[in-house]
């Protein structure tokens, strides 16, 4: 596994375990770095995903399920949610991994971690949201711009 990878796979479990237990998100880190050592730029990679996303949740998810309605988020199970926010992040909010990087790393989690039909989901949502990438940015721009 990619260094990168295995930082996006730290940071998926960690945010995969909060999403279902509601522990602590430092906690969580902790163990998990203790169980999958990262070099220092790399755990620091991980933390960013985690701390990038966590605060952001409930807008991610609203923006998948309005740019992928026909994938209701209720439904789609807590690992594939995990990953289609880390990678929906990584592009449209960080902005510093190109889609298609993010799109290629989430389909890779997903083999990983997901069910066999994972893979090909997550790369048609995060296809579709994708395709609306500008749109996405902007309203992530006017609802930074609201909060301030």
């Amino acid at each position: 596994m990619k260094p990168r990878t295995r930082a996006r796979s730290l940071a998926l479990q960690v945010l995969y375990e909060i999403d279902l237990a509601n522990h602590p998100p430092t906690d969580v880190l902790r163990a998990r770095l203790e169980e999958m050592p990262l070099t220092e730029d790399l755990a620091e990679f991980a933390r960013k995903i985690i701390f990038g996303v966590l605060p952001l949740r409930h807008d991610l998810d609203e923006l998948i399920a309005h740019y992928a309605p026909e994938w209701p988020l209720d439904q789609i199970a807590a690992i594939d949610r995990n990953v289609l926010r880390i990678a929906f992040w990584e592009f449209a909010v960080q902005r510093e991994t190109p889609v298609k990087v993010a799109i290629n790393e989430a389909v890779e989690l997903a083999k990983q971690y997901g069910s066999d039909s994972a893979p090909r989901f997550i790369n048609g949502v995060l296809g579709a949201l994708a395709d609306h990438q500008s749109e996405i940015e902007q309203a992530f721009r006017n609802k930074s711009k609201k909060e301030e």
